[in-house]
């Protein structure tokens, strides 16, 4: 994500989220070009509705405007994209130092919260975490997210952020995993395993479920540490191993397989294990699709394909339009939502896949086929799970 989109991110994020307790635009970009020399942003409640009341400072007079909370981050990315180059947006988690060069450069830096107080406002509740800040929480104090009293360090508030955020769409399908016995759950491609390590907190000590949760990934080094921490948590229900998802055949039967940005077809590979295992959810987040990136080809779309970072980002958004249509033919209710905020990685979207009773396949096949046709693809998990799908009889 570029650095503008960041800020507007950014911006969208704290209104939305109703975290935005005071923000200050100054440093005009051109003096002369507007009356006023600075804007103080704070949140107000008017008429039982949340609305943000912009300050325009006109030298000692001021001047206040009233902006319903859906139009209010437009205003504000307005004001610090033409008018000013300079923001302290200070919220209930951090506050956020904008910085805008003269060639519109964008720099956000994060410091912990100086704001104490939130106003009193109805709607303007601290946002709720699965996981609290202050509430000190073993996996995170040990991953250095939290420090020993349950603060989450200023640097690290956007991991926190992302680990919240996956725990509420674990949350969101806890009721579609099975009950009354333990879950199988594996990671593929689990990495450092920051959410491997959130999965077994909420289910093993937040919900009490017994579990059998396998995290596996190529990296030896990753997985000893990975395996040392576990072992220093008394997170005994929770397995590393050296290995690659296409190879794996330990187990029989999995309830949730989680796959966290493998590289290009290992998703799909994973996502075939995931199905042929008959997993309740499934939940992937997919990075360098490479596959349609060399198959599609379409004259009406060469406007398009012809500049290569516009394919390069069709092709990703193809690639998972047409993993999700897939995934409904095989069984599922998929979904596609936003996952990793702000400057993370421009790889934000995460499959979110949930067993169905299915419906009309035959039409759900001809949408599927017209669209990948009209590409010229001809994708790695249709191909892998050739023998499960409908036919074109």
């Amino acid at each position: 994500m570029c650095p503008v989109e960041s800020l507007k991110a950014l911006i969208d994020q704290v209104i939305s989220d109703r975290t935005l307790i005071t923000a200050t635009l100054s440093q005009l970009r051109s003096k002369g070009e507007v009356a006023y020399n600075k804007v103080v942003i704070k949140p107000v409640e008017l008429k039982g509705k949340l609305h943000y009341q912009f300050a325009y400072y006109i030298g000692p007079k001021v001047e206040h405007r009233n902006i319903p909370a859906e139009e209010a981050a437009e205003e504000m990315t307005l004001l610090l994209r033409d008018t000013f180059r300079q923001g302290l947006i200070c919220t209930i988690e951090a506050d956020y130092q904008v910085l805008i060069s003269k060639k519109y450069k964008v720099s956000i830096l994060t410091k912990s919260p100086t704001k104490k107080e939130t106003p009193d406002l109805a709607h303007n509740r601290r946002k709720r975490y699965v996981l609290e800040d202050g509430k000190p929480v073993p996996f995170l104090v040990e991953l250095g997210i939290m420090n020993s009293e349950g603060k989450v360090l200023a640097k690290k508030y956007d991991k926190f952020r992302q680990i919240n955020r996956f725990l509420e769409m674990v949350e969101d399908v806890l009721a579609d995993l099975p009950t009354g016995r333990p879950l199988t759950i594996v990671d593929f491609g689990c990495g450092k395993s920051y959410l491997t390590f959130a999965l077994y907190h909420y289910l093993k000590v937040r919900e009490k479920r017994e579990l059998n949760i396998v995290g596996l990934d190529l990296k030896v080094d990753v997985i000893a540490h990975c395996s040392e921490l576990a072992a220093k948590l008394g997170y005994d229900q929770l397995r590393f191993l050296v290995g690659d998802i296409a190879k794996y055949d330990e187990l029989e039967q999995v309830d949730m397989v989680v796959t966290l940005h493998a590289c290009d077809t290992a998703t799909d590979a994973a996502l075939e294990k995931a199905v042929r295992w008959g997993a309740s959810v499934i939940l992937s987040v997919p990075c360098c699709q490479h596959e349609l990136f060399a198959q599609v080809e379409n004259e009406v779309l060469n406007p398009l394909l012809s500049h290569g970072i516009l394919k390069e980002r069709f092709s990703a958004l193809a690639t998972d339009a047409i993993r999700a249509k897939l995934l409904d033919l095989l069984g599922y209710r998929s979904q596609l939502l936003e996952f990793i905020d702000l400057e993370h990685t421009p790889k934000n979207i995460l499959i979110r896949a949930v067993r169905s009773a299915g419906g009309d396949n035959a039409a759900k096949w001809r949408e599927y086929t017209a669209f990948r046709d009209f590409l010229g693809a001809k994708p790695y998990l249709e191909r892998a799970c050739a023998d499960l799908l409908p036919t074109e009889a």
